[in-house]
């Protein structure tokens, strides 16, 4: 049976803006056809896989549809923690994620060191309920791992301080080894569609 870890609000890291100023500034439709923002904050890897002589110099790479986002590097830590906030635009909530560790190297192409990818559509359900008034640490609904995502364990989606928040542990694919645990949240903004 899967477990599902206490929310634990931490800072650091930082905002990445989803769209570049000029598409906010040109037209309305972009505004008209978002959702919202989906703030991914990348925690850490564990066990990541080793690319240099003895060790990785990870950072994370996240995709949605258009939209490509990049942690900092880490030197030398094949268990790195970056507690990191990386921002989407959320236009439709049916395109998958994709994350993509990758080895930084100074001389020659970044290695790859596994990819995952997951969708926000439990997410978003449990944001539909507009759900007021329960105690934080509530459990709305959990996802059990299986060959149709990459979870590495049970991940919960759970109320904490009047917000709706997910943690996921994705194991990498087309590599040895890693996982990496990220944290999901909902950002509305004015303007919006909406959910």
């Amino acid at each position: 049976m899967g477990k599902c870890r206490d929310y634990k609000k931490k800072k650091g890291g930082k905002m990445d803006s989803p769209a570049s100023p000029d598409e906010f500034n040109n037209g309305t439709s972009l505004m008209e056809n978002m959702l919202g923002l989906l703030r991914i904050r990348v925690k850490r890897g564990v066990n990541l896989a080793v690319r240099d002589v003895r060790s990785s110099d990870p950072y994370v790479v996240v995709k949605m549809g258009r939209q490509k986002l990049k942690t900092r590097v880490m030197k030398k830590n094949i268990n790195p923690e970056w507690n990191e906030d990386l921002t989407l635009s959320v236009s439709d909530p049916r395109l998958p994620i994709k994350l993509t560790v990758y080895d930084h190297d100074t001389f020659s192409k970044d290695d790859k060191m596994g990819d995952a990818e997951f969708d926000i559509r439990a997410f978003i359900d449990a944001l539909k309920m507009h759900l007021q008034g329960l105690p934080s640490g509530t459990i709305i609904t959990r996802e059990q791992p299986s060959r149709n995502n990459c979870l590495a364990e049970e991940s919960c989606i759970f109320w904490s301080e009047g917000r709706v928040i997910q943690d996921l542990c994705l194991r990498l694919r087309n590599v040895e080894c890693g996982e990496v645990e990220i944290q999901l949240q909902w950002i509305d903004l004015p303007g919006c569609k909406g959910l």
